[in-house]
């Protein structure tokens, strides 16, 4: 699966979702956005697992599952039992790690891996250099490569990244690279540890920001939180409460999934942004203050939600809860 269709997914209501397999990562990268290190916690559960895959499973209109943490790769048994799972059920798995693990041999059950994923995301930056060399990150793009898959480098766009990622590429795939791999510039994001390395975005209001298209693709981590988008500080406990659900088997992950599919403040911010937001009764700081990135905007429509109940009346009655399930997939 090639970048365009895997994005494609992604802006499809219903059709992803992001398993956040765990917290852990050995690499350490000073850019981190989650702060992962490798005494992070992890998937201990593994009961608790089998159920959240179940209900991914069983989930109407569900295409892929992008497994990510932390680094997948870091728990053997859960990945092993996700990427089964998801694969025997047909659904595209797609996989992002920093690579740490391609040596000179592949580890069997890795490559045994990497042949069932339709895409893998290989972070290839000045952060992951530093930590893990060239050569390990070519053995990495070398061994999705020799498994079948499509390995896609996404990279913080910064100044000469680009050009490292082209020379790796053309060096292993030669001139012609871009029909067996592609690239994917990222701008750096200023939470976790990397909130001590980038500056923060400079606020802008409401209207300064388009679509959100993480808020079609709600996250799934291992411990049973659900939440409404792939913000990490949401994920680890922060932000408003409505975007976040604990779930403890595969029907109140179902539920969890309907409840962010039918919400209409989701379904505005990812089919318009929040600007529109700002017009509205009860929205009047949206439309007065500004804001360090979407997300920050998105919190405060939501806050304001929460907090009124006449926007969040006005909010159903724009965007009906029969629409949004009407906008779905079925297939």
């Amino acid at each position: 699966m090639r970048l365009d269709q895997v994005l494609t997914l992604r802006r499809t209501p219903g059709a992803s979702v992001l398993l956040y397999l765990t917290d852990r990562c050995p690499v350490g990268c000073a850019h981190c956005s989650v702060s992962a290190r490798p005494d992070s916690p992890g998937p201990v559960d593994l009961a608790l697992l089998g159920e959240l895959l179940a209900g991914l499973v069983a989930r109407p209109g569900l295409r892929a599952v992008a497994v990510s943490g932390g680094e997948p790769f870091a728990e053997r048994r859960a990945l092993t039992l996700a990427v089964d799972q998801l694969h025997a059920a047909g659904l595209t798995v797609v996989l992002f790690t920093a690579g740490h693990w391609a040596g000179p041999r592949t580890p069997a059950w890795i490559a045994g891996l990497l042949r069932k994923a339709g895409t893998v995301f290989l972070g290839v930056d000045g952060y992951h250099l530093a930590r893990l060399g060239r050569e390990r990150l070519r053995r990495a793009v070398r061994a999705v490569a020799e498994a079948g898959g499509h390995p896609v480098l996404q990279v913080i766009d910064q100044p000469g990244r680009l050009d490292f990622a082209r020379s790796l590429l053309a060096e292993e795939f030669g001139a012609d690279w871009s029909v067996r791999a592609e690239l994917y510039p990222t701008a750096p994001l200023a939470a976790g540890r990397g909130a001590g390395l980038f500056p923060p975005p400079a606020p802008r209001p409401a209207a300064g920001f388009g679509p959100c298209l993480p808020a079609r693709a709600p996250t799934v981590r291992y411990d049973g939180t659900v939440t409404g988008c792939c913000n990490e500080t949401v994920i680890t406990g922060g932000g408003p409460a409505a975007l976040r659900r604990r779930v403890t088997d595969a029907a109140g992950l179902g539920a969890a999934l309907d409840g962010y599919a039918r919400s209409p403040l989701l379904r505005i911010l990812a089919t318009t942004g929040p600007g529109p937001l700002a017009a509205l009764p009860g929205f009047g700081a949206l439309a007065t203050g500004e804001h360090a990135g979407v997300c920050e905007a998105c919190w405060s429509a939501h806050r304001a939600a929460e907090a009124d109940p006449t926007a969040a009346a006005v909010l159903d009655l724009l965007v009906p809860a029969e629409e949004v399930t009407r906008c779905r997939p079925s297939t």
